[in-house]
């Protein structure tokens, strides 16, 4: 296996041998309000448990199935959002980017940008992202084999950036399906870099549901778990306090309530594979 990057966001280091990294947070800023109690919820989360968390919130779902889907409050309050959970929270923070002019803006707030699983093969999206010289997560596409993963890491080194995650959330399985293949894993951290296991999107149904996604958040501890298993660098959770009325990817999210326990069932299988995922 080829030596793996470690990234620092913050002042957490994700790689080997360090803590597992959470990604946590809503799909979407759905108001300010809601975003910071969220935040702060999961910041005395990160206190109590003493684990390594980046908030993440969308400040625009571009790829919904349906046009008339709620979006989010846009890139100017979105940022004004996050800005307030970093204040507040003290939090590093992560978002997505759908187009290029958005990386600068957003790479003035944020610590991590995230490259979509639709846009993963996007060369000049990637790049603007590297260019900010922010740690980039880039999901790996639906409809990308793990090994083909190797261009995006290409284009990152090309405008030397070092500071990459790499995220699995699944693959098309037939139609609006997603299945998730644990060997994604180990095979993309042998790109050098950490993997990152996204247990909420990897149970969405991609409109399943008609004019939006469905999904089964029954599914996510079992995957998640097995991703810990498997020697994941970190995990990516959303989470809403009322997922059934979450207005993006509520029946892919945990319910904040129920988050604190999957976290510590998976602390606690981390450290008993620590004498594996060490070496």
């Amino acid at each position: 296996m080829k030596t793996i990057q470690s990234v620092s966001v913050g002042t957490a280091v994700c790689g080997p041998g360090r803590p597992l990294l959470w990604i946590l947070g809503p799909c979407v800023i759905e108001s300010h309000d809601l975003t910071l109690h969220i935040a702060e919820t999961l910041a005395e989360l990160a206190e109590r448990l003493k684990i390594p968390v980046v908030f993440k919130a969308s400040f625009d779902k571009a790829n919904r199935t349906s046009g008339r889907s709620f979006r989010g409050p846009g890139l100017r309050e979105g940022m004004k959002t996050l800005a307030a959970v970093k204040e507040r929270t003290g939090l590093p923070l992560l978002t997505d980017i759908h187009e290029t002019q958005q990386a600068g803006p957003v790479a003035e707030v944020c610590d991590v940008l995230q490259i979509p699983a639709f846009l993963a093969r996007q060369t000049d999206l990637v790049q603007a992202a590297g260019r900010t010289g922010r740690v980039v997560n880039v999901k790996k596409g639906q409809f990308m084999a793990p090994w083909d993963m190797r261009h995006v890491v290409g284009k990152m080194e090309e405008v030397g950036n070092r500071q990459l995650l790499l995220t699995e959330r699944g693959v098309s399985f037939g139609y609006n399906t997603l299945v998730s293949d644990m060997r994604a894993i180990p095979w993309m951290q042998d790109l050098g870099y950490p993997v990152i296991f996204d247990a909420t999107h990897s149970v969405q149904m991609p409109g399943g549901a008609g004019d939006r996604s469905g999904g089964d958040r029954r599914m996510v501890p079992y995957l998640a778990r097995a991703a810990v298993a498997a020697g994941c660098d970190g995990l990516f959770l959303e989470t809403h306090p009322h997922p059934d009325q979450a207005l993006s990817d509520g029946p892919n999210m945990i319910a904040l309530a129920d988050l604190p326990a999957l976290i510590e069932c998976c602390l606690r299988l981390r450290r008993a594979l620590e004498p594996l995922t060490s070496t």
